[in-house]
């Protein structure tokens, strides 16, 4: 069965996303409206972008509940940079949460202003150096129970995974010509294994 992926298309880097789970195989749907959440999917990407314009389009267009009980009850998430700050339970340098589903402690724009955008390679999970692009990053400061830290960079967390909900700080979309492992293993996670 192919994955159904719905990407949520209301601002920042969704169609990068979009691009390489479709080069991957899988079926993508844009999400612009509550009317797109009617359909049955097996995954879901939250982008890059900027997490408060995301946060209040998500509420003006009626698309939060629905969204967040889907995440709650185990629908798959890949959740980048803005997506992952989407999903926190604390924002350690913000006092509104968005979604509130994986229990990690993130700091907004962490590395600082676009001039502290980077790219580096370093591990993730079991796989060797891939490469991470940070834009305007945030990173992870603390974990809960139950959260697997995935990859560090200099000391920081900038990916974690809790369940099926899976958070990263950095760009995968952004590095797919050198690497589609990050979107692999999120439909690994959407498949089951």
């Amino acid at each position: 069965m192919t994955a159904k992926i719905g990407v949520l298309a209301l601002q920042g880097a969704f169609i990068e996303h979009i691009q390489v789970l479709q080069d991957l195989g899988a079926e993508t749907v844009e999400l612009r409206q509550a009317a797109d959440l009617q359909q049955e999917l097996t995954g879901l990407v939250l982008p890059g972008g900027e997490s408060t314009v995301q946060g209040k389009l998500l509420h003006d267009l009626g698309m939060y509940d629905a969204l967040r009980e889907q995440i709650a009850a185990g629908l798959p998430v890949l959740a980048t940079c803005a997506g992952m700050i989407l999903l926190a339970e604390r924002l350690s340098n913000d006092d509104k949460v968005h979604f509130a589903t994986m229990p990690i402690t993130v700091r907004r724009n962490a590395y600082g202003r676009q001039l502290g955008s980077f790219r580096t390679h370093a591990a993730f999970g079991s796989l060797d150096a891939i490469p991470m692009t940070f834009i305007r990053a945030p990173y992870i400061e603390q974990v809960g129970e139950g959260v697997q830290v995935l990859a560090e960079v200099d000391g920081k967390i900038v990916a974690a995974q809790y369940g099926k909900q899976l958070a990263l700080a950095f760009h995968p979309e952004l590095d797919v010509a050198e690497s589609t492992a990050v979107h692999e293993y999120f439909l690994g996670i959407c498949e089951g294994n």
